[in-house]
């Protein structure tokens, strides 16, 4: 199954696009720039940007001579929403087993009186 969501968690799956993208969040920045930081060439951070852009997390751009790779941030709102459905959900059975062990500690507190029904 390929979809735009596998796509963006693999893409996320590495930490050097992890941080990739988080520096993309402060601004465009080209190859060259976003490559500075890391002990790899320019070639393996464009190979890491590929994957980006194949999941839809960044573009690139022209400008003049410059090529800045711009971050879509509109993909997180597809994860937001996966991720948002799932917590409510583990909320809600939270809440139940709130409730279920609030009953349970009530009945060990004030036993049922004998002759009388639960």
């Amino acid at each position: 199954m390929h979809d735009q969501l596998s796509a963006v968690f693999a893409a996320l799956a590495d930490p050097t696009r992890r941080d990739l993208v988080a520096r993309l969040a402060g601004g465009d920045a080209t190859v060259g720039e976003l490559a500075a930081p890391y002990d790899v060439s320019v070639q393996a951070v464009s190979k890491h940007l590929q994957v980006l852009e194949r999941a839809g997390l960044v573009t690139k751009g022209r400008d003049a001579q410059r090529r800045p790779v711009h971050l879509e941030a509109e993909v997180f709102d597809l994860m937001t929403k996966w991720i948002e459905r799932y917590q409510r959900q583990a909320e809600e059975r939270a809440q139940r087993l709130d409730v279920v062990l609030a009953d349970m500690q009530d009945r060990q507190e004030h036993p049922p009186q004998e002759g009388t029904a639960s």
